[in-house]
């Protein structure tokens, strides 16, 4: 079951949770992670799916340190939203932030504690709505969120929370999903045309059920940019995408070609039409004068 667009807010949001709960973010598409769930092994052939997935735009010496600012973390007071199995919590604690990591889902706070255990790290993680955040004010120095609040009933509501629990001076980064991107470009040809669903449906209503999740909103970076500089001074975005964005094939094909395409050309490819959009914002100005 997916979002169908005259579905209630509320309904949406509870769906939501149900979905993710079912279907926690483990990258394991297939079935391939054979290890015993919640074990060092498991969280190990995990995170390295998702470091591989990454590795085009997101990784120099250390796992994300081109997106994650984590030489400015030590000591901060920092947010994740949508904290998933926890290998951001992880690397951003390692880095001596003091992490408060939440979700939406009882899964995602049972994989961070078993996370933690083995790791023999500490982070705070709770299960909460990032449409209504249970913190004060001005109590942030850095929020991360990576593939999460365009998942929500509310994004914008989730864009002001952010906004509100930030210090004067603080910082966001987060990633959604592109409109424009490689994803969106496939579901249109594949499902949108060629399945001949442009006579019953909407392509927002198409794009809903060929993604991850209950529900998911694709933007364009110029649109984003706008929803954040409501509640923020500046706000600034690129592109960045996976090998998919680059050699738009079947998962079969594009295995037999990997060999002989360049890492150079992938690295471009995803710069120019990425799936996703990160965007940073400073200064939040969600206090409306």
């Amino acid at each position: 079951m997916k979002r169908t667009l005259e579905m209630p807010l509320q309904d949406v949001q509870e769906n939501n949770r149900s979905w993710w709960t079912s279907n926690p973010m483990t990258y394991d598409w297939r079935g391939e992670n054979r290890k015993e769930p919640l074990t060092l092994e498991w969280f190990d052939w995990m995170d390295s799916i998702f470091v591989h997935a990454s590795r085009l735009f997101a990784t120099d010496k250390t796992p994300f340190d081109r997106i994650i600012p984590f030489e400015q973390l030590n000591g901060k007071r920092v947010l994740e939203i949508g904290c998933g199995m926890g290998l951001h919590s992880e690397l951003m604690t390692r880095a001596g932030a003091i992490l408060t990591s939440i979700d939406l889902t009882p899964k995602a706070v049972q994989a961070n504690k078993a996370r933690m255990a083995l790791k023999g790290l500490h982070w705070e993680v709770m299960q909460t709505d990032a449409e209504v955040l249970p913190f004060a004010d001005d109590t942030f120095d850095f929020v991360w969120s990576w593939g999460v609040i365009h998942h929500s009933s509310r994004t914008g509501r989730i864009v002001r929370q952010i906004a509100r629990v930030l210090k004067p001076q603080a910082e966001c980064r987060l990633m959604v999903y592109n409109r424009e991107g490689g994803e969106a470009r496939i579901i249109f040809m594949r499902d949108y045309l060629l399945k001949f669903k442009w006579m019953k449906q909407s392509f927002d209503e198409v794009l809903h059920q060929g993604i991850d999740g209950f529900s998911a909103r694709f933007y364009v970076m110029d649109q984003f940019e706008d929803l954040f500089r409501t509640f923020f001074k500046n706000a600034s975005s690129r592109l960045v995408g996976q090998e998919t964005d680059g050699v738009p094939l079947p998962r079969s094909l594009r295995r037999l070609l990997m060999p002989f395409v360049p890492e150079s050309y992938l690295r471009n490819a995803q710069s120019k039409r990425g799936s996703y959009i990160f965007l940073t914002a400073t200064e939040p100005e969600w206090k409306m004068k």
